[in-house]
């Protein structure tokens, strides 16, 4: 029974506190989801705020993007502009002197080519007359300011460049005296100073001497015949002449041609000594005709007596 009454009694007593502890419940959750509430409330408003300022910044910059563009393309305008006046003028230019772009850009190429050749002095200087320095210089586009100061430099380099080349020698011209001959001449300090170039001499007087003494012959038909008191052109070699006097086959033949004209000189003279030799034989026989004739008559005289 006192168990009874002391569990009823305790009962009781929960059930009176329950609505305390409830509202204790309330009072403590309540601050929370406000306090929470509030919070995320301050976190939109952040967000919306930094959203506004993206949006107005991505205003401004596509604002100054356009602008950008219509700058672009101004530009774009004015440079196309430009570049028809530039093409105008070229046009104008190149047709004053007798091209195109086309002949400018052949002609560009050839000049490159042969300011190369002329720089690094590749080949001879008559090369470079040859292949293209003689057409450029004959063209009217080398007046271009492109070209024009380079061509100048160019053409005093070749000047200097074939300068270089030839053999300078002491005195253009030459009198034979006697024991000459035209290796040893061409061997001499003040000629050429190399025996084997004597064929140039040969070819500037074959068909003629400067001058040359009464009875002289005034040519040198034969390389192996010079008289003294003749006297001969001596040629500066360019690098070309030297080219060729270098060359093997190019003394093989002028010494062919020497002995050739040798041959013949031989032949000729061969020639008149048997001739004269014949004259000589039939002079002798007449002599010996005539004697033995002379012979018999005084034979006949002694006998008639």
């Amino acid at each position: 029974m006192t168990r009874v009454v002391i569990f009823i009694f305790c009962f009781a007593f929960l059930f009176m506190l329950s609505p305390v502890f409830v509202n204790a419940q309330d009072d403590d959750c309540c601050p929370e989801e406000d306090k929470y509430g509030r919070e995320d409330e301050l976190l939109i408003n952040e967000w919306q705020k930094q959203m506004d300022d993206f949006n107005a910044k991505k205003d401004q910059l596509l604002t100054q993007l356009k602008k950008s563009n219509d700058e672009i393309d101004a530009l774009k305008r004015e440079s196309a502009d430009r570049d028809k006046k530039i093409a105008d003028a070229e046009n104008l230019l190149y047709s004053s002197v007798g091209t195109d772009r086309n002949g400018i850009a052949d002609f560009r190429k050839k000049f490159d080519e042969t300011e190369k050749k002329i720089n690094n002095k590749l080949g001879t200087p008559a090369d470079a007359r040859k292949s293209y320095f003689n057409e450029i210089e004959a063209s009217k586009i080398k007046c271009l300011p492109e070209f024009y100061n380079r061509y100048l430099a160019m053409k005093s380099k070749l000047e200097a460049w074939e300068k270089e080349s030839a053999i300078v020698v002491k005195s253009n011209q030459y009198t034979v005296v006697k024991g000459d001959c035209l290796w040893k001449i061409a061997g001499m300090k003040e000629i050429y100073n190399k025996n084997n170039y004597w064929p140039k001499i040969w070819e500037a007087n074959e068909k003629g001497v400067i001058s040359a003494p009464k009875g002289t012959p005034k040519t040198i038909v034969n390389p192996n015949l010079i008289y003294p008191g003749q006297v001969l052109k001596i040629p500066v070699l360019t690098e070309e002449d030297l080219k060729n006097l270098r060359d093997v086959k190019y003394q093989v033949k002028m010494q062919k041609q020497a002995e050739d004209r040798k041959l013949n000189r031989n032949k000729s003279t061969l020639k008149k000594k048997d001739i004269k030799k014949e004259i000589k034989k039939d002079v002798k026989k007449d002599v010996k005709k005539d004697e033995k004739k002379e012979v018999k008559k005084d034979i006949k005289k002694e006998v008639k007596k």
